[in-house]
């Protein structure tokens, strides 16, 4: 047997000691302490990881094991999910490979292998870490982007709710930093919901928004036409100095909506009205 594959035959059979040799090195070159089940998991990752190797070596092949592939999604997915950063992940890549390098140089030694021999073995982790950290990255971002859109639609959802308050008559306020996103989610979720709900009166209150533009103004403007086109009484409440500034400034006429400080007044106006007929 070529002493190589001897080393490759190491690999397999010791793999699990030879795991705990890494994780351990790598959390002590980074001064860094892990949880038992992260530390489990990365250690049963480099079993898999030196079984590979050995296999790899013995049949000379450049692929990876899909064992490693899962591992990072994994790590990117945990990353996402508590909004870690990826950097926390990458950073521990480098020391990785330090200490890699050590443990095959001192297994080359010890079998008695050449230079060029060790350096093939050490160029094949290198190249399986690299595919590994870049699975990582990718996965994260990709990961990242989803979470974010998520996210935001569910904001959306609690930043503009349809709430019922009597028979006829809804409210939609307004909460928090109202953008072009939560626009559009009004006008392709909130307009039918409200529609379904055959209202009569929808007070739309803007005193929970924190910013308003003169874009944003046109689009929440478009949304109370639609509903008005739908046979629905639109009611603005809650406009405050610096918003009613904003829609003034936009050139929007908003004279078209009955408006109230408070929804309160809105009731009130609209039972009256009610009561009128």
């Amino acid at each position: 047997m070529k002493l190589e594959n001897k080393i490759a035959a190491y690999f397999t059979k010791n793999a699990s000691s030879l795991a705990v040799q890494i994780v351990e090195g790598v959390l002590q070159r980074m001064n860094l302490i892990i949880s038992k089940e992260e530390k489990q998991h990365a250690i049963e990752m480099y079993i898999k990881f030196f079984e590979f190797l050995g296999q790899s070596i013995l049949e000379e092949t450049e692929d990876i094991a899909e064992d490693i592939l899962s591992w990072s999604k994994k790590n990117a997915e945990q990353q996402v999910t508590s909004g870690g950063k990826i950097s926390e992940i990458t950073v521990r890549y480098p020391p990785t490979r330090e200490v890699f390098t050590d443990l095959i140089t001192k297994l080359s030694d010890d079998f008695g292998i050449s230079l060029r021999e060790s350096k093939s073995i050490i160029k094949k982790v290198n190249s399986m870490l690299d595919v590994s950290l870049n699975e990582t990255i990718l996965a994260f971002e990709m990961l990242t982007e989803r979470y974010e859109e998520k996210t935001r639609r569910e904001l959306a959802e609690l930043s503009a709710p349809v709430v019922l308050i009597q028979e006829g008559v809804a409210v939609l306020p307004l909460v928090g930093k109202i953008d072009s996103y939560r626009v559009s989610y009004i006008l392709d979720r909130g307009v039918p919901k409200i529609a379904e709900l055959q209202l009569q009166f929808l007070i739309i209150d803007y005193s929970g928004i924190i910013d308003l533009n003169q874009e944003l103004v046109s689009s929440l403007k478009s949304v109370g036409d639609i509903l008005g086109l739908l046979g629905i009484d639109v009611i603005v409440t809650g406009m405050r100095p610096e918003l009613a500034l904003t829609v003034v400034r936009s050139g929007m006429d908003m004279l078209s909506f009955k408006t109230f400080a408070h929804v309160k007044h809105a009731l009130e106006w609209i039972n009256q009205k009610v009561d009128m007929t």
